[in-house]
């Protein structure tokens, strides 16, 4: 069975046979954009990637890790394809930014997110494709958050004349992970300075309770912007219940003015395959759906490992869809590996380009050389492409 996969991966073009055979990978899929090797104790993190008019593929990722500067100040490399993926160059490196999102508005790129780990809230502009990017030095060119924040690159989107963008903030009364995060949005007018601290929006925190999920909920974190069926606008997160592998995620209404951020715990809570990892939601017109990639478990590596956090299975992507947001239909496995401990493709980032999905992915895979430190500690940044993804609706796993 897993040779047959294996056989339909490589047939539908999700895994290219062999684009580096000087470092032995043979069998990672998609385009290598950046490597760093497992012994540096540096991991490749927070994979965002971007659009720009000219159609050319903007991709970033930060370094994480024991020997990494992410405590002070992270650095974050951002690269760029004007050959639809084939090929990738670095173009700049940001000394100050953590776990960012880079998006396109009115022709320009900006990458938005902390400058280290629990830091605070930074915004920069680029007019150059990523060459060169504005420098923050307080609120009015780029600084919009005080304090200690948590997030990842998660979508910016636009809705009823303004951007929104999911924000935690780590200043919850219990300070552990998971528990000190508060889900907060962030908004501002699609027309105004973005780098002005006073053109945003930010909601009330919602922190943890210690009684939802009949006390089994441990944390909410990494929230998505999304825009409802009824036009309202929610933050979805992915929740943390160690108790079980029957995946779960939160659904947070904003108002519409996105001041407001409310939570029914007996209606919030929705069935979400993957939903203990981080996952990226997005609309898409032309299907008429919500789409996402998420570290589904598949029931193989449950019986395996039958008393394993559910949030450290990263080694399967599936292709998921929604026509309302709560009810999730896995349609694809995009990526696999047998080896639940020291592979993953996990923080996937993605846009519709076209009829395809193009990803970026934090993926922790052998390089040749050594393995990676473990399927979290990522050493890949890796770009793939689902071509005609829209066709994979008809078909549920």
């Amino acid at each position: 069975m897993k040779r047959i996969l294996w056989l339909l991966l490589i047939n539908f073009g999700w895994i290219v046979p062999s684009i580096s055979q000087d470092m032995g990978l043979s069998k990672i899929g998609g385009t290598i954009i950046a490597h760093q090797a497992a012994s540096t104790q540096q991991y490749i993190g927070s994979p965002s990637i971007a659009i720009l008019p000219t159609g050319d593929y903007i991709a970033s990722h930060d370094l994480f890790g024991p020997e990494s500067s992410e405590f002070v100040q992270a650095l974050t490399r951002v690269y760029r394809s004007s050959d639809k993926g084939k090929t990738w160059k670095q173009v700049s490196e940001i000394q100050g930014a953590f776990w960012s999102s880079l998006f396109v508005n009115r022709g320009a790129l900006y990458l938005l997110g902390p400058d280290r780990h629990h830091g605070t809230v930074l915004i920069r502009r680029s007019d150059d494709g990523g060459d060169t990017w504005s420098h923050p030095t307080g609120t009015e060119d780029g600084l919009l958050l005080k304090g200690m924040f948590h997030c990842a690159p998660m979508p910016v989107i636009e809705h009823n004349g303004r951007l929104w963008r999911g924000m935690e903030t780590a200043h919850g009364p219990i300070q552990e992970w998971g528990k000190r995060y508060g889900a907060m949005m962030m908004s501002a007018p699609v027309d105004a300075d973005l780098l002005k601290a006073n053109s945003w929006t930010t909601s009330n925190s919602l922190f943890y309770d210690s009684t939802y999920l009949e006390g089994n909920f441990t944390g909410w974190l990494e929230g998505n912007a999304v825009v409802t069926l009824d036009g309202g606008m929610a933050d979805i997160l992915r929740v943390d219940d160690r108790t079980t592998h029957e995946e779960k995620a939160a659904m947070v209404k904003i108002s519409a003015d996105g001041k407001v951020a409310s939570f029914d715990p007996k209606t919030g809570f929705i069935p979400f395959p993957g939903g203990s990892k981080k996952f990226a939601i997005r609309f898409d017109e032309t299907s008429g759906r919500y789409w996402t990639l998420s570290n589904i478990i598949p029931e193989e590596f449950r019986k395996q490992y039958p008393k394993r956090n559910a949030a450290s299975f990263r080694n399967t992507l599936a292709l998921m869809s929604s026509v309302d947001l709560l009810n999730w239909q896995v349609h694809e496995l995009v990526l696999q590996h047998p080896d639940v401990i020291n592979h993953g493709f996990q923080y996937v980032d993605w846009l519709v380009d076209g009829e395809d999905m193009i990803m970026a992915s934090r993926t922790a895979y052998d390089d040749g050389k050594e393995i990676a430190n473990n399927n979290h500690d990522a050493n890949f940044l890796t770009f793939h492409r689902i071509e005609g993804f829209r066709e994979k609706a008809k078909r549920i796993l």
